[in-house]
């Protein structure tokens, strides 16, 4: 089989299944108030990737047999309706280029290049409907969304929570400069971040909090699927928080310039990754219909 082909069942109703002769495991939707589906990985399109009702017929996302504290709600209040949550890098800035450290500085902006990586996404996401985008006021950030959202009349909303890890002194220094004039900060930043620590401040811990409150903001919006554009740091930061993962993860996940995230979520603000650093739209015409 090859690496990309997916294994297709249709739906499968269980009563009981049988193991060996010594073990047989309990029966499925017969306990008082659970009416148990299982469904498995689909390609089908009438058919939905997955299925779970749990008491109340409310559908989960989790992947715990009762589904209870399977995942951590983010909102901490049931929504009014599960939402689907687009995450969007900015295109390459002209401090990217020269490789310089970014962090919460204004000073830089989209390059061409860049824009050109917007447009590709607003070309990607032309099929899809928003009911409302997010982003970062932070130049770089800005401009990108108002790339992709123009022409539409739905909200742009800028927060300040989708601003970018404050990094301090390091602001605005070519990487190879802050490596040789402060070398133990930079190599704290770099191999052990969540340990970065500026006069008793810790920048990802402020970053995850910074997190929260924009998953929060943004949930609890009325609507269904939003966009969100910001940077990399804090959308390391938005896809752990949303996994449950603590600051010391902070570089086990990797975005491009323009590359999406989706996320989905139930009633319960319970999140479950579906996608992660999409750039098929980056090399491609791509045009998304997730």
């Amino acid at each position: 089989m090859s690496s990309g082909a997916i294994l297709t069942t249709p739906y499968l109703s269980f009563t009981s299944i049988s193991y060996s002769k010594k073990f047989t495991y309990p029966k499925l939707g017969t306990s008082s108030g659970i009416n148990y589906a299982i469904r498995c990985s689909t390609s089908s399109p009438g058919l939905p990737d997955t299925t779970e009702r749990l008491r109340n017929d409310t559908p989960l996302t989790g992947g715990a047999f009762d589904f209870e504290r399977a995942t951590t709600s983010l909102t901490k209040k049931v929504l009014a309706t599960p939402k689907k949550v687009t995450l969007v890098r900015h295109g390459l800035s002209s401090w990217n280029e020269e490789g310089r450290i970014q962090g919460s500085s204004n000073l830089s902006i989209l390059s061409e290049k860049g824009a050109m990586q917007a447009e590709r996404c607003k070309m990607a996401l032309a099929d899809m409907h928003f009911d409302q985008c997010f982003a970062s006021p932070i130049s770089r950030a800005k401009t990108t969304a108002e790339i992709i959202w123009q022409g539409k009349e739905e909200p742009l909303v800028f927060l300040n929570s989708l601003k970018e890890a404050h990094l301090y002194f390091l602001e605005g220094m070519k990487n190879e400069d802050a490596k040789r004039i402060y070398p133990k900060e930079y190599t704290t930043w770099r191999e052990d971040p969540s340990n970065f620590c500026v006069d008793g401040v810790f920048p990802l811990e402020e970053i995850w909090g910074t997190a929260h409150e924009a998953w929060k903001e943004i949930l609890l919006t009325p609507g269904e699927h939003f966009l969100v554009v910001t940077h990399k740091s804090i959308l390391r930061a938005l896809v752990c928080t949303a996994l449950g993962l603590g600051p010391e993860r902070f570089r086990s996940v990797d975005i491009n310039n323009g590359g999406l995230c989706v996320f989905k979520f139930n009633k319960e603000g319970e999140a479950m990754l579906h996608s992660l650093n999409m750039t098929a739209h980056m090399y491609t015409d791509h045009i998304y219909h997730y």
